[in-house]
């Protein structure tokens, strides 16, 4: 049998896979054949469902900065997301509304399906932003609750579509980083759940909850990355199969890293019995196992890259997984700053700034990128309109 050529598994593909970018002039059918359409909404219809790593790229600069005491910085990202996440939630419920099928067939895809878990850590992210940073403590926990029931919603809706799928794509499709982030959402509900717990009426409730996301995370990440390492190790990987969203290998376990130093410091503070003695003691231990695998991770990243660009030269144009690149290097960052104060190792904390200015600048770069391609973009829309309004 010959051997299928590997292809990418994107965070946020530009295309649904298995379905053709929609064309045409204005009036032809969109791709969910709904009836007559307009081509000025055919972005609408593949719109990419995990655009909301922009959210979570952007959240934890900030929030990686803010622990850092960089000024001026986290209150700027903080007003972008303020603007991001809104416009998003608008954007998704369009297409959920004009383009029902294209949605769902997303969602129940293998490669696109999970990248709808961003919409889990995008709205833990702005929440955690909303605690730190802000008074408005009632948003970030209105924003917790929101996080979990998506987390419920979503993870078992991803987990049904993809089991009972018949049939199945090859393991060179359907795996890619983009799965961690079933790692990501779950370690998400915890951090921003440590930061809320004390205004809710049973804080000892939220703090246990927070516990079990930290571990369920955590044990999600074991048979994830097995399966990823198999993935690697054991079929053909070309340059564009190491897609961006690999990154995430490193910013899951980064998170989870997070959410155990912030669990840590909680517990420290608050002695509520949340948290067993037991489990007290073996806490720092989970955490620093999570630390020490996100750093590892940093450096067989950070060649591939290399090989992809420098070597097999793939060009560095803006593309929408480069946000799962901004996240998991910020994400170190934050990680890292709350794991040395947990731990008591200070000597960690110029690791923790030097990656926070590294994602500062990823960020910058990726934002520069999306602004040039808004940029051409926006006269072919805005002739689209005025060609549309002239037939009017």
């Amino acid at each position: 049998m010959p051997d299928q050529k590997p292809t990418t598994v994107p965070l946020v593909p530009a295309t649904t896979p298995g379905r053709e970018e929609p064309s045409g002039p204005p009036g032809s059918r969109p791709p969910d054949g709904r009836g007559p359409g307009k081509a000025g909404w055919d972005w609408l219809a593949t719109f990419p469902p995990g655009y909301f790593a922009l959210v979570m790229a952007t959240g934890i600069v900030s929030t990686a900065t803010h622990l850092l005491g960089v000024p001026l910085v986290p209150g700027a990202l903080f007003a972008v997301n303020l603007a991001a996440y809104p416009v998003l939630w608008v954007i998704t419920l369009a297409r959920l509304v004009r383009f029902p099928a294209a949605f769902f067939r997303d969602m129940g895809d293998h490669a696109a399906g999970p990248t709808f878990l961003a919409k889990v850590a995008a709205t833990g992210v702005l929440g955690t932003q909303f605690a730190l940073m802000t008074p408005y403590r009632g948003i970030a926990l209105a924003l917790w609750v929101l996080a979990a029931l998506l987390w419920l919603v979503l993870t078992y809706a991803l987990l049904a579509a993809v089991t009972l799928a018949d049939p199945k794509p090859p393991i060179e499709r359907a795996l890619g980083g983009a799965w961690l982030l079933v790692v990501v959402s779950t370690e998400s509900i915890c951090v921003l759940g440590t930061a809320v717990a004390d205004v809710t009426p049973r804080p000892d409730v939220v703090a246990f909850a927070c516990l079990c996301a930290f571990l369920l995370g955590g044990l999600s990440y074991v048979i994830l990355i097995t399966l990823i390492a198999y993935r690697w190790l054991f079929h053909h990987m070309t340059a564009e199969a190491l897609a961006p969203p690999y990154w995430i290998n490193m910013g899951a376990a980064a998170i989870t890293a997070l959410a155990g130093a912030s669990l840590t410091l909680y517990t420290r503070a608050h002695a509520d019995g949340a948290v067993s003695p037991e489990l007290l003691q073996v806490l720092p231990v989970l955490t620093a196992g999570a630390w020490a695998a996100a750093t590892w991770w940093i450096l067989p990243l950070a060649a591939a890259a290399v090989w992809r660009h420098a070597v097999r030269r793939l060009p560095l144009a803006y593309d929408p997984q480069h946000w799962s690149v901004v996240f998991p290097l910020g994400m170190y960052a934050a990680a890292t700053a709350t794991y040395a104060q947990a731990a008591g190792h200070d000597f960690l904390m110029p690791l923790a700034r030097l990656f926070a200015w590294a994602a500062l600048a990823a960020w910058l770069a990726a934002g520069a990128g999306l602004l040039l391609r808004w940029a051409r973009h926006a006269p072919r829309l805005c002739g689209r309109a005025l060609d549309r309004a002239d037939a009017r």
